[in-house]
């Protein structure tokens, strides 16, 4: 069966608003529809992808994989055009992917600087599958956070950050300063291996309605902060190396290598 790519758009837009009506404002089309082509597809692929009720749109276990999917395929789709059409121009373009709560806009306005004549992008590296951007051909390097699969990529170390434990702010631990893991013991610990999420926005979501305490790292939690939400450091549990990363089985361009030395120094002393 080959898959239809518009109607893979309008599923994955209904699966990121969790809403038909905002995501036919975005995509410019009615709501009567957008559920038309939805039910198609979903009858098309031969499973449901969506629980509608009144008031919400939540993804089955299908959805769920397929709104993964989708974003791999939109994005390297959507990348290969890009490169097309820069090569019609003539531009070099250097495509630079990140973790979430790591910035590496310091490393790309010094790499700008020498560089005037390269046009700079950025994508996000989603937690569950930081690499993705790297294997698929979306970036050229990567800007990321332990653990993710680094088989057939090249790393360079940058440093480590510490991890917190985040949790509702009524949480009956959140008043205190630091904890350990055996203040841990006996809650309930959100991660990929026990419950499956689609963003690092639904894992705090899921933490501020009470499901769970997540151990992340300081920088997403600072960059993804709220009211609701507490983050404490753990004292006795190691920090999550950052690095840099390129495919090891493509031939580096000389402008990925000279991206990978200014960002290795400017990164490093940050």
């Amino acid at each position: 069966m080959d898959l239809d790519l518009r109607k893979l758009r309008y599923f994955a837009a209904v699966a990121e608003h969790r809403h038909f009506g905002r995501a036919a404002e975005r995509l410019f089309i009615a709501q009567p529809v957008l559920s038309r082509q939805i039910k198609a597809f979903e009858q098309e692929l031969e499973c449901a992808l969506l629980i509608r009720t009144t008031r919400s749109v939540e993804l089955t276990a299908a959805g769920k994989q397929l709104h993964e999917e989708a974003q791999r395929i939109l994005g390297t789709v959507a990348a290969a055009v890009r490169r097309v059409h820069d090569a019609e121009r003539g531009a070099q373009r250097l495509v630079v992917a990140f973790s979430p709560g790591l910035h590496v806009s310091a490393a790309i306005r010094a790499f700008t600087s020498g560089h005037p004549d390269v046009e700079t992008d950025v994508v996000p590296a989603h937690w569950w599958q930081a690499d993705a951007p790297l294997r698929d051909g979306r970036a050229q390097v990567a800007y990321l956070r332990q653990p993710f699969d680094a088989s057939g990529l090249r790393t360079i170390p940058i440093g480590h950050e510490p991890r917190v434990a985040c949790m509702p702010s009524t949480h009956p631990l959140a008043h205190r300063d630091e904890l350990t893991t055996a203040d841990l013991d006996g809650e309930t610990m959100l991660d990929a291996t026990n419950r499956p999420m689609s963003s690092i926005e639904e894992k705090f979501e899921l933490i501020a309605a009470g499901h769970g305490i997540a151990l992340i790292s300081l920088s997403a939690a600072r960059s993804y902060s709220r009211p609701d939400l507490v983050h404490l450091p753990v004292t006795d549990i190691p920090g999550a190396e950052t690095c840099l990363a390129v495919a090891a089985d493509r031939r580096e361009k000389q402008l990925v290598r000279d991206f990978l030395e200014i960002a290795t120094a400017t990164l490093r002393s940050a």
